[in-house]
Protein backbone atom coordinates (compact mmCIF):
# COMPACT_ATOMS: atom_id res chain seq x y z
CA UNK A 1 0.00 0.00 0.00
CA UNK A 2 1.40 3.29 -0.80
CA UNK A 3 -0.05 6.52 1.42
CA UNK A 4 -0.27 9.81 -0.02
CA UNK A 5 -1.41 12.80 3.06
CA UNK A 6 -2.02 15.92 2.77
CA UNK A 7 -0.50 17.21 5.84
CA UNK A 8 -3.25 19.05 8.26
CA UNK A 9 -3.75 18.77 11.32
CA UNK A 10 -7.51 17.90 11.05
CA UNK A 11 -8.84 14.31 10.05
CA UNK A 12 -9.37 13.42 6.39
CA UNK A 13 -11.81 11.27 4.64
CA UNK A 14 -9.46 9.23 2.28
CA UNK A 15 -10.05 7.19 -0.97
CA UNK A 16 -8.80 3.54 -1.22
CA UNK A 17 -7.33 3.45 -5.09
CA UNK A 18 -7.55 -0.17 -6.57
CA UNK A 19 -5.28 -0.30 -9.82
CA UNK A 20 -6.56 -2.26 -12.50
CA UNK A 21 -4.30 -4.85 -14.69
CA UNK A 22 -6.56 -6.88 -16.43
CA UNK A 23 -7.13 -9.52 -13.83
CA UNK A 24 -3.27 -10.42 -13.95
CA UNK A 25 -1.31 -7.61 -12.30
CA UNK A 26 -2.30 -4.94 -9.99
CA UNK A 27 0.55 -2.27 -9.84
CA UNK A 28 0.14 -0.12 -7.46
CA UNK A 29 2.42 2.60 -8.58
CA UNK A 30 -0.12 3.76 -11.66
CA UNK A 31 -2.47 6.38 -12.11
CA UNK A 32 -0.32 9.03 -9.88
CA UNK A 33 -1.25 11.95 -11.32
CA UNK A 34 -5.10 11.43 -10.64
CA UNK A 35 -3.69 10.19 -7.01
CA UNK A 36 -1.93 13.07 -6.66
CA UNK A 37 -4.72 15.82 -7.43
CA UNK A 38 -7.14 13.71 -5.03
CA UNK A 39 -4.27 14.46 -2.69
CA UNK A 40 -3.72 17.61 -3.21
CA UNK A 41 -7.77 18.12 -2.92
CA UNK A 42 -7.89 17.01 1.19
CA UNK A 43 -7.60 13.61 0.78
CA UNK A 44 -6.07 10.54 2.27
CA UNK A 45 -5.27 8.04 -0.82
CA UNK A 46 -4.21 4.88 -0.69
CA UNK A 47 -3.11 2.89 -3.44
CA UNK A 48 -3.24 -0.48 -2.71
CA UNK A 49 -2.28 -4.31 -4.20
CA UNK A 50 -3.89 -7.51 -4.59
CA UNK A 51 -3.62 -11.11 -5.81
CA UNK A 52 -4.33 -11.75 -9.04
CA UNK A 53 -4.62 -14.85 -11.53
CA UNK A 54 -3.22 -17.10 -12.62
CA UNK A 55 -2.10 -17.74 -9.05
CA UNK A 56 -5.42 -16.48 -7.29
CA UNK A 57 -8.83 -16.48 -7.84
CA UNK A 58 -12.32 -15.11 -6.87
CA UNK A 59 -12.75 -13.99 -4.00
CA UNK A 60 -9.40 -13.61 -2.58
CA UNK A 61 -8.68 -10.36 -4.49
CA UNK A 62 -12.32 -8.58 -2.61
CA UNK A 63 -11.02 -9.83 0.34
CA UNK A 64 -7.83 -8.23 0.15
CA UNK A 65 -9.46 -4.87 -1.22
CA UNK A 66 -11.89 -5.05 2.15
CA UNK A 67 -8.65 -6.15 4.16
CA UNK A 68 -6.88 -2.76 2.86
CA UNK A 69 -10.25 -0.68 3.81
CA UNK A 70 -10.23 -2.40 7.56
CA UNK A 71 -6.73 -1.99 7.84
CA UNK A 72 -7.21 1.83 6.94
CA UNK A 73 -10.28 2.02 9.72
CA UNK A 74 -7.36 0.10 12.33
CA UNK A 75 -4.77 2.42 11.38
CA UNK A 76 -6.94 5.93 11.22
CA UNK A 77 -4.86 8.05 14.19
CA UNK A 78 -1.72 7.21 12.35
CA UNK A 79 -2.55 8.44 8.76
CA UNK A 80 -5.09 11.17 9.78
CA UNK A 81 -8.24 9.55 8.69
CA UNK A 82 -11.73 10.11 9.42
CA UNK A 83 -13.12 6.35 9.67
CA UNK A 84 -16.46 7.32 8.88
CA UNK A 85 -15.19 8.46 5.69
CA UNK A 86 -13.83 6.35 3.25
CA UNK A 87 -14.46 5.53 -0.25
CA UNK A 88 -13.14 3.20 -2.79
CA UNK A 89 -12.27 4.04 -6.58
CA UNK A 90 -10.59 2.23 -9.26
CA UNK A 91 -10.06 1.55 -13.00
CA UNK A 92 -10.76 -1.30 -15.36
CA UNK A 93 -10.25 -4.45 -13.32
CA UNK A 94 -9.99 -2.49 -10.24
CA UNK A 95 -13.09 -0.52 -10.97
CA UNK A 96 -14.58 -4.09 -10.95
CA UNK A 97 -13.32 -5.07 -7.74
CA UNK A 98 -14.33 -1.19 -6.22
CA UNK A 99 -17.96 -1.51 -7.39
CA UNK A 100 -18.15 -4.66 -6.17
CA UNK A 101 -16.30 -3.50 -2.40
CA UNK A 102 -19.60 -1.11 -2.67
CA UNK A 103 -22.10 -3.42 -3.51
CA UNK A 104 -21.05 -5.86 -0.80
CA UNK A 105 -21.31 -3.43 2.34
CA UNK A 106 -22.46 -5.57 5.08
CA UNK A 107 -21.66 -8.94 3.27
CA UNK A 108 -19.33 -10.71 6.44
CA UNK A 109 -18.48 -13.39 3.57
CA UNK A 110 -16.08 -11.44 2.05
CA UNK A 111 -14.57 -10.36 5.21
CA UNK A 112 -11.14 -12.57 5.34
CA UNK A 113 -8.11 -11.35 7.48
CA UNK A 114 -6.81 -8.82 10.28
CA UNK A 115 -8.89 -6.43 12.09
CA UNK A 116 -12.19 -8.67 11.29
CA UNK A 117 -13.88 -6.39 14.27
CA UNK A 118 -14.23 -3.53 12.23
CA UNK A 119 -15.99 -2.80 9.35
CA UNK A 120 -15.23 -2.88 5.43
CA UNK A 121 -17.72 -0.64 4.39
CA UNK A 122 -16.92 2.15 2.15
CA UNK A 123 -19.16 5.51 2.15
CA UNK A 124 -18.75 6.20 -2.13
CA UNK A 125 -17.47 4.66 -5.04
CA UNK A 126 -15.98 5.30 -8.11
CA UNK A 127 -16.03 3.03 -11.01
CA UNK A 128 -13.76 4.09 -14.35
CA UNK A 129 -14.68 1.98 -17.26
CA UNK A 130 -14.85 -1.63 -14.75
CA UNK A 131 -16.24 -4.74 -16.04
CA UNK A 132 -19.18 -5.76 -13.69
CA UNK A 133 -20.67 -8.87 -15.42
CA UNK A 134 -18.01 -11.31 -16.54
CA UNK A 135 -20.50 -13.01 -18.52
CA UNK A 136 -20.86 -10.52 -20.99
CA UNK A 137 -17.38 -9.08 -21.55
CA UNK A 138 -17.24 -9.77 -25.12
CA UNK A 139 -20.47 -8.43 -25.94
CA UNK A 140 -20.51 -5.51 -27.70
CA UNK A 141 -17.59 -6.41 -29.84
CA UNK A 142 -16.81 -8.97 -33.24
CA UNK A 143 -17.76 -12.35 -32.57
CA UNK A 144 -14.11 -13.19 -32.85
CA UNK A 145 -13.75 -10.68 -29.91
CA UNK A 146 -16.19 -12.75 -28.34
CA UNK A 147 -15.04 -16.12 -28.97
CA UNK A 148 -12.10 -14.82 -27.02
CA UNK A 149 -13.86 -14.33 -23.98
CA UNK A 150 -15.29 -17.67 -24.08
CA UNK A 151 -12.09 -19.19 -23.78
CA UNK A 152 -10.64 -20.57 -20.73
CA UNK A 153 -7.65 -18.52 -20.99
CA UNK A 154 -9.55 -15.76 -21.20
CA UNK A 155 -8.80 -13.01 -17.63
CA UNK A 156 -12.35 -13.64 -16.84
CA UNK A 157 -12.33 -17.13 -17.18
CA UNK A 158 -8.79 -17.53 -14.90
CA UNK A 159 -10.25 -15.04 -13.06
CA UNK A 160 -13.27 -17.48 -11.97
CA UNK A 161 -12.45 -20.74 -12.28
CA UNK A 162 -8.96 -20.71 -12.19
CA UNK A 163 -6.09 -22.10 -15.21
CA UNK A 164 -5.89 -26.12 -16.02
CA UNK A 165 -3.03 -26.13 -14.87
CA UNK A 166 -3.88 -25.32 -11.15
CA UNK A 167 -7.21 -27.18 -11.16
CA UNK A 168 -10.50 -28.08 -13.19
CA UNK A 169 -10.09 -24.52 -15.02
CA UNK A 170 -12.69 -23.37 -17.76
CA UNK A 171 -14.42 -20.65 -19.36
CA UNK A 172 -16.75 -18.13 -17.40
CA UNK A 173 -19.64 -19.81 -19.16
CA UNK A 174 -18.94 -23.20 -17.73
CA UNK A 175 -19.90 -22.29 -14.15
CA UNK A 176 -22.92 -20.32 -14.16
CA UNK A 177 -23.27 -20.28 -10.81
CA UNK A 178 -19.67 -19.52 -9.61
CA UNK A 179 -19.77 -16.05 -12.63
CA UNK A 180 -23.22 -14.89 -11.27
CA UNK A 181 -21.38 -15.06 -7.34
CA UNK A 182 -18.62 -13.21 -9.00
CA UNK A 183 -20.98 -10.30 -10.63
CA UNK A 184 -21.00 -7.33 -8.45
CA UNK A 185 -24.47 -6.81 -9.89
CA UNK A 186 -25.90 -9.82 -7.80
CA UNK A 187 -25.44 -8.15 -4.27
CA UNK A 188 -27.07 -4.80 -4.90
CA UNK A 189 -29.62 -3.59 -2.56
CA UNK A 190 -31.17 -0.50 -1.99
CA UNK A 191 -28.41 0.45 0.48
CA UNK A 192 -25.49 0.34 -1.59
CA UNK A 193 -23.37 3.94 -1.11
CA UNK A 194 -23.31 6.19 -4.32
CA UNK A 195 -21.72 5.42 -7.23
CA UNK A 196 -19.78 7.49 -9.89
CA UNK A 197 -19.32 5.60 -13.07
CA UNK A 198 -17.63 6.79 -15.99
CA UNK A 199 -16.65 4.71 -19.41
CA UNK A 200 -15.07 5.97 -22.65
CA UNK A 201 -17.16 5.42 -25.61
CA UNK A 202 -13.61 4.34 -27.90
CA UNK A 203 -12.49 1.81 -25.18
CA UNK A 204 -11.93 -1.51 -27.42
CA UNK A 205 -11.10 -3.96 -24.34
CA UNK A 206 -14.09 -3.32 -22.10
CA UNK A 207 -17.22 -2.26 -23.31
CA UNK A 208 -18.94 0.76 -22.26
CA UNK A 209 -22.06 -1.84 -21.90
CA UNK A 210 -20.57 -3.45 -18.67
CA UNK A 211 -20.43 -0.45 -17.15
CA UNK A 212 -24.51 0.61 -18.22
CA UNK A 213 -25.72 -2.36 -16.99
CA UNK A 214 -24.44 -2.05 -13.56
CA UNK A 215 -25.49 1.84 -13.46
CA UNK A 216 -29.13 0.87 -14.24
CA UNK A 217 -28.77 -2.39 -11.77
CA UNK A 218 -28.00 0.27 -9.15
CA UNK A 219 -31.00 3.05 -10.44
CA UNK A 220 -33.20 0.35 -10.36
CA UNK A 221 -32.90 -0.64 -6.61
CA UNK A 222 -33.01 3.58 -5.52
CA UNK A 223 -28.96 3.46 -5.51
CA UNK A 224 -27.48 7.31 -6.27
CA UNK A 225 -25.58 6.17 -9.14
CA UNK A 226 -24.50 8.77 -11.66
CA UNK A 227 -23.01 7.88 -15.27
CA UNK A 228 -20.91 9.60 -17.46
CA UNK A 229 -19.45 8.18 -21.17
CA UNK A 230 -16.41 10.35 -21.77
CA UNK A 231 -16.52 11.08 -25.65
CA UNK A 232 -13.67 9.96 -27.26
CA UNK A 233 -12.03 8.37 -24.38
CA UNK A 234 -10.30 5.06 -24.46
CA UNK A 235 -9.07 2.40 -21.95
CA UNK A 236 -6.97 4.34 -20.03
CA UNK A 237 -4.84 7.37 -21.93
CA UNK A 238 -4.35 11.02 -21.47
CA UNK A 239 -8.46 11.57 -21.41
CA UNK A 240 -8.70 10.66 -17.84
CA UNK A 241 -6.48 12.98 -16.73
CA UNK A 242 -7.80 15.97 -17.57
CA UNK A 243 -9.15 18.48 -15.65
CA UNK A 244 -12.87 17.74 -16.95
CA UNK A 245 -12.66 14.81 -15.60
CA UNK A 246 -10.88 14.93 -12.21
CA UNK A 247 -13.06 17.99 -11.44
CA UNK A 248 -16.22 15.21 -11.64
CA UNK A 249 -14.63 12.63 -9.47
CA UNK A 250 -13.33 15.41 -6.73
CA UNK A 251 -16.77 17.03 -7.36
CA UNK A 252 -18.11 13.75 -6.30
CA UNK A 253 -16.08 13.11 -3.52
CA UNK A 254 -16.46 16.18 -2.02
CA UNK A 255 -20.31 15.87 -1.87
CA UNK A 256 -20.21 12.36 -0.29
CA UNK A 257 -17.29 12.41 2.28
CA UNK A 258 -16.52 16.15 3.22
CA UNK A 259 -19.64 16.66 3.10
CA UNK A 260 -20.73 14.30 5.95
CA UNK A 261 -17.89 15.11 7.94
CA UNK A 262 -17.64 13.76 11.58
CA UNK A 263 -19.73 16.20 13.66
Amino acid sequence: MDILKPGSQELLPAVVFVPGGGFMSANKDSSLQQRMTMAESGYVVASIEYRVTPRSTFPSPLEDVKSAIRYLRANAAKYGIDPDRIAVMGNSAGGYLAAFSGTTNEVAAFDKGDYLHLSSNVQAVIDLYGLSDLTKVGYGFSKEVEAVHDSPSAPEGMWVNGPAVFGPGGSIHSNPEKAAKANPITYITKDAPPFLIMHGDKDTLVSPNQTEILHEALVSQGVDSTYYVVQGAGHGGPQWVQTEITDILIAFLDKHLKDKKTK
